[in-house]
């Protein structure tokens, strides 16, 4: 295996929108950076799973319900 050939995996701050703040490891940036999101994943509807803010556009989300109906069993 050729050496130095992987980034280093460094401590970083990762800064919330409410202001909270956890360090965690990546590959991004160097020991001691800060990360800001621009989206809060403890309220974002794409990783708490809430539907109550999806919008159906043209009957897109219909369309595909009905398209894929069989698909999950429930």
């Amino acid at each position: 295996m050729k050496a130095d050939t992987h980034p280093n995996y460094d401590f970083i701050t990762i800064v919330m929108t409410n202001g909270t703040t956890y360090k965690t490891r990546s590959t991004m940036g160097g020991e001691g950076k800060s990360l800001s999101l621009d989206i809060d994943p403890s309220v974002h509807p794409a990783w708490t799973g809430s539907t109550n803010t999806l919008l159906d556009r043209g009957g897109r989300v219909a369309r595909f319900k009905d398209k894929f109906a069989g698909f999950i069993k429930k």
